[in-house]
């Protein structure tokens, strides 16, 4: 008969792996956040830095930007719009998506 308890280390290191995940994915989106999208939408997302005013950067935390569904902020990164650059050919798919799911948390930083 096996211990009990060495039945839950399989699912305590599963568990560990999925928080690694999901820290890890986190952690690339700030960074892709920080390389790409800082220098004019500022580390808040508010637009208030000097590139950001003179490009009229959108705040990313505002109501405007947050009703956006995913599929639109998505098509915003991939193709630009008005002074903001296309990112579909620097960033792969699955970076913008965790890109739009990092400007969500801005907002709450408000």
């Amino acid at each position: 008969m096996r211990h009990p308890i060495l039945r839950l280390i399989p699912v305590g290191a599963l568990a560990g792996l999925m928080l690694a995940t999901a820290v890890q994915a986190q952690t690339d989106a700030a960074k892709v956040y920080k390389a790409n999208c800082e220098l004019c939408h500022g580390p808040d997302g508010s637009g208030n830095t000097g590139p950001g005013k003179a490009f009229h950067a959108q705040d990313l935390r505002s109501n405007d930007t947050q009703k956006q569904s995913d599929a639109a902020l998505t098509e915003v990164i991939t193709k630009g719009r008005g002074k903001m650059p296309a990112f579909g050919a620097k960033l792969k798919p699955d970076d913008i998506t965790k890109l739009v799911a990092h400007l969500r948390t801005l907002a709450a930083k408000k």
